[in-house]
């Protein structure tokens, strides 16, 4: 089914531009309460939580109005991780989780992604069930829903964030510098590290509404890097305004990418919790993170980019790791989905159990030259095609002799196109990459 409103990871776009509106989001809060209420066993009630965007209040009051409009009751969590709604979700047994989200963009931006009564997010069919109830006109339950704040909701979710470590597991003597992007962990990742026995500095903790991902977390960690090498700390962890991503820096101030993360666990995995059944990467993973797997004898699989397809992919091999090289992991084992502070503390036992820096440990793992670049698209177009730029690729695959990847992957989420060259020499792949984006630009616009 064809869907108008969701994207890969929700609806997302420019606060004040339908449909990221107050009315649009009033009606989709009573869509959504129309198609979720009494779908899945549990209370009829549906969880709302938010990043710190300013624009997070307005659209929190018009779901949670719509919403009891439909006759759900709403449970208001405040500002909460993405991954803490869906654990949240799943121990209230409620129908549903909505977040008001648009990640690591910039706070002029926001968004809405669903979980399910299950912790996952919501399958493209009921998503699409939901946009065809907002084909219908508005109506008022006989018996109207009513809403309360959730006052434990961060104590809730640190307690479990803690619990997914072995007995006995603590941080004791080590120093983490903590970068919580001006965003939803800012409340909650410092408290679990220091509860956990870590030294922790924190960075960006004080999100004022406009400031989440601004020059720091996950996709800016210039300032985490140089903060760990100041002060000489053991690593730095930065998160995204979500807190569904992480990537690490290590005591070198060198970035520590999703990739290597999850070679990191994997390798951990293998060597001391049983054995890796397998990981699940995506089409940007790097050519060199398969090779390290397979030198593990660790089978590895790549699926569209998006976590959903991750996880689907996960479950289809039976597999309980995987992820992005964004940062977006998702252990299986422990929880539903990808979720940043989980991830790191899957990555911080993997190196106090290994008994090595994580410097040294990401290095057993050797990245090829990977270079993308974001050409915008002024309308969606079918890339396969479109002869001049299918010709460009081949003609970039056969100057790479075999020895690298191209990839062309319109974005999910914003309106361009993301073209990447993989090869062993780092010269060669930023000239053809740039050669490429080229033709595609010219293409394209």
């Amino acid at each position: 089914m064809s869907r108008k409103y969701f994207g890969t990871d929700g609806i997302r776009g420019l606060v004040g531009e339908f449909p990221i509106t107050p009315d649009f989001m009033l009606k989709l809060g009573w869509a959504a309460g129309c198609v979720l209420k009494d779908r899945f066993d549990g209370q009829n009630m549906i969880l709302i939580g938010k990043d710190t965007r300013i624009s997070g209040y307005m659209f929190e009051s018009a779901l949670q109005a719509g919403l009891i409009n439909a006759g759900v009751d709403v449970g208001l969590l405040g500002p909460m991780p993405t991954p803490g709604v869906a654990y949240l979700t799943r121990t209230f047994k409620a129908q549903a989780g909505i977040v008001i989200s648009a990640s690591h963009n910039s706070y002029v931006d926001n968004g809405i992604k669903f979980f399910g009564g299950n912790g996952s997010k919501l399958p493209d069919e009921l998503e699409s069930l939901i946009e065809q109830q907002l084909e219908q006109q508005m109506s008022t339950a006989e018996k109207l829903g009513k809403a309360r704040r959730i006052a434990d909701a961060s104590g809730r979710y640190i307690e479990f964030c803690k619990g997914t470590m072995p007995w006995g597991f603590n941080l004791k003597g080590m120093h983490i510098v903590l970068d919580c992007a001006n965003g939803a962990t800012y409340h909650i990742a410092p408290d679990v590290f220091t509860e956990l026995g870590a030294r922790i500095t924190p960075l960006f903790v004080e999100p004022n509404g406009t400031n989440i991902n601004r020059s720091c977390g996950s996709t800016k960690p210039e300032a985490l890097q140089e903060k760990v090498v100041e002060l000489g700390a053991d690593l730095g962890i930065a998160f995204d305004g979500d807190g569904d991503r992480v990537v690490f820096v290590d005591h070198k101030g060198e970035l520590v990418d999703g990739d290597e993360l999850l070679y990191i666990i994997a390798a951990y995995q293998h060597e001391y919790a049983g054995g890796c059944d397998g990981v699940v990467g995506t089409l940007m993973s790097n050519f060199g993170f398969e090779l390290g797997l397979k030198k593990l004898n660790v089978p590895f699989a790549r699926a569209k980019v998006g976590d959903r397809y991750v996880i689907e992919l996960m479950r289809a091999n039976g597999w309980r790791l995987g992820g992005e090289n964004s940062g977006h992991i998702v252990c299986s084992n422990v929880t539903t989905t990808g979720d940043g502070i989980i991830a790191a503390l899957q990555v911080l036992l993997a190196v106090t159990t290994m008994g090595e820096l994580l410097h040294r440990l990401k290095k057993a793992m050797t990245k090829l030259p990977q270079v993308m670049i974001n050409v915008h698209m002024s309308k969606r177009v079918d890339l396969s095609s479109n002869t001049t730029i299918q010709s460009a690729v081949k003609h970039t695959e056969d100057k790479l002799a075999g020895t690298g990847r191209v990839l062309l992957r319109p974005s999910g989420t914003e309106p361009v196109v993301r073209v990447m060259v993989e090869g062993e020499d780092k010269k060669q792949v930023k000239e053809l990459a740039q050669e490429l984006a080229a033709t595609v630009e010219a293409a394209l616009n």
